[in-house]
């Protein structure tokens, strides 16, 4: 029997296998409100057979975005537009959706990527003012950001809880705050990004308390019944910044919260970042925040093989895997990867008669 295509329990949510769609920027929302691309995209990897999709970082306020492009869920027209991507996908296909909510920070107001993704200045019709723990630019030429007072700080939080609301009458199955790649929350939780003077700075306890007031809100705002749980970078790559230690006393104080699980990155937050990219290259940080707290954790990192990411379950290195651009590149990377292992994945009826002859009991079909 494959172990990644075990059955796994998220929190109160069945996985049919450990196979997770991780959050992806499409940068092709209008206003923050998804679009038709969003309907092909999603669709396309909901029948895709994996475990579970979690959508791209869904800012919680208008600056919270990347982009201008950036999908959001801060109004009643970002609901609206996101519930008929959700309807589509749940007449169709039976896999678990989750939603990333999230708040760049001082990396918000970009630029698309395909644009060359450099800052758009306040004043420019696309751009806007960003706020940070800090008045410190990610790069020496941008704009520097606001530094949030504690008015800033609530307001940010209480949207965190309302797109945690407006996530429950879409009925979304589960929460991912985005506390990773040097977005806000990630921000609050470095000392390169916070030299804060006040309670939200300086120790780590400090420098941990927003990001677990945000989380703790989300939690609160979504029924209980339904697991959330935070995506972190588990090191910044940069010496004296975040690193894997300072990661595991956040779980801790994470899973006393009610935290379902760890999704597992690194970097983002500076420029001066050293990492080497090899295959698996972040699996060894899952592996050691797994063994020093217990918590269910997601591995993710040039994973793109479907023996390494058996071998990374069977170690028990980490509880699933998230695939990102393994899975853009190869939408039913399920599909092959449970007929590489001798496992049985989902498909839709209308893709039955597809199956290879070599896998004849490679789908699993769920009415």
């Amino acid at each position: 029997m494959s172990h990644l295509f075990q059955p796994l329990r998220l929190g109160t949510l069945d996985l049919p296998n450990r196979i997770i769609i991780a959050p992806m920027c499409q940068y092709s929302a209008e206003g923050g409100s998804a679009t038709d691309w969003h309907m092909m995209h999603l669709g396309n990897l909901a029948l895709s057979g994996a475990g579970l999709l979690i959508t791209e970082a869904t800012a919680v306020t208008p600056e919270g975005r990347i982009s201008y492009k950036d999908l959001g869920l801060y109004n009643d027209e970002n609901e609206a537009a996101l519930a008929r991507v959700v309807k589509a996908i749940r007449d169709h296909s039976p896999m678990p959706i989750a939603i990333q909510l999230a708040h760049a920070g001082r990396k918000a107001s970009t630029d698309l990527p395909w644009k060359g993704g450099g800052q758009i200045a306040p004043g420019h019709s696309d751009g806007w003012e960003t706020e940070a723990p800090s008045a410190i630019p990610y790069l020496n030429e941008y704009d520097a950001p606001t530094e949030l007072d504690k008015t800033g700080l609530v307001r940010i939080r209480d949207a965190f809880a309302a797109a945690a609301e407006r996530s429950a009458r879409l009925g979304i199955d589960g929460i991912e705050v985005h506390g990773a790649h040097g977005y806000l929350l990630h921000e609050f939780l470095s000392p390169l990004s916070n030299k804060r003077k006040d309670e939200y700075g300086g120790s780590l306890e400090n420098r941990m308390r927003f990001p677990l007031e945000v989380f703790e809100a989300v939690r609160a705002a979504f029924p209980a019944d339904k697991p959330v749980w935070i995506r972190v970078s588990a090191t910044d790559w940069v010496e004296g910044g975040w690193d894997v230690d300072m990661t595991i006393a956040f779980a801790k104080a994470l899973e006393k919260l009610g935290c379902t699980a760890i999704h597992v990155s690194s970097g983002g937050l500076s420029p001066l970042q050293q990492m080497q990219l090899s295959p698996g290259y972040q699996v060894n940080l899952a592996r050691k925040i797994k063994a020093e707290t217990g918590m269910t954790t997601i591995a993710v990192g040039l994973i793109n093989e479907p023996e390494h990411a058996e071998a990374i379950i069977a170690n028990g290195d980490a509880d699933a895997i998230g695939l990102a651009r393994a899975i853009l590149y190869n939408p039913r990377w399920p599909w092959h990867a449970a007929a590489a292992l001798g496992a049985k994945t989902f498909a839709p009826p209308q893709y039955l008669r597809c199956q290879p002859r070599a896998h004849p009991k490679l789908f699993a079909h769920t009415d």
